[in-house]
């Protein structure tokens, strides 16, 4: 038996509606292709050190990006190296032989500078600057022209005199290349004034 039009168009109709739904690829992919293009260019231009909570960086109007060196981070009483503890103060810690058991607080700024950190310090720290250049014995020209790099993340209440010591180990151990993290400050505008 003949279908007439309008029964064709019925059962054309019912089965464009019963057939699944089809997926346009090529909109699909221009997305993605967009995607990976924009995580490209974004994680090439972020540069972010490791943020501790217990450090209160310094601040300063800086503009420089940081750079992917050796990390050393000056706790209250732990300094680490690539986040290895590498010093850490004892309960009793010896500043010199007539005061025993005094505690060692690198972030006092009013201790004297001769008993802020130990000889055991400084050596541990240049063991393992030592250690770590070792692990990388070929320097690039930049490297012999200026030195190793390496980051020093300390908090803003450290003293000097602690920095002193820890950049007198770089130095010694070929890190002269040396950077301070510090929180970036907005300059202040010509309108403000």
């Amino acid at each position: 038996m003949k279908q007439s039009s309008r029964a064709k168009r019925r059962v054309k109709h019912h089965q464009r509606l019963n057939a699944g739904g089809k997926l346009n690829l090529v909109a699909l992919m221009d997305i993605f292709t967009i995607l990976v293009f924009f995580l490209i260019v974004n994680q090439s231009e972020v540069r972010v050190l490791q943020n501790i909570e217990k450090i209160k960086l310094p601040v300063s109007v800086a503009d420089e990006l940081p750079v992917e060196n050796l990390v050393i981070t000056v706790l209250e009483q732990t300094i680490l190296v690539q986040e290895r503890a590498i010093w850490q103060q004892s309960k009793s810690v010896m500043l010199d032989d007539a005061a025993p058991s005094k505690k060692v607080d690198v972030t006092n700024r009013n201790a004297p500078e001769s008993a802020l950190l130990s000889a055991d310090f400084f050596q541990a720290l240049t063991a393992e600057l030592n250690y770590q250049a070792g692990k990388r014995p070929q320097l690039t020209a930049a490297e012999q022209l200026k030195g190793r790099g390496v980051t020093i993340i300390g908090d803003a209440s450290v003293p000097y005199a602690v920095l002193k010591q820890i950049m007198a180990a770089c130095a010694q151990t070929g890190y002269r290349d040396m950077s301070l993290a510090v929180e970036k400050q907005a300059l202040p505008s010509d309108s403000e004034g």
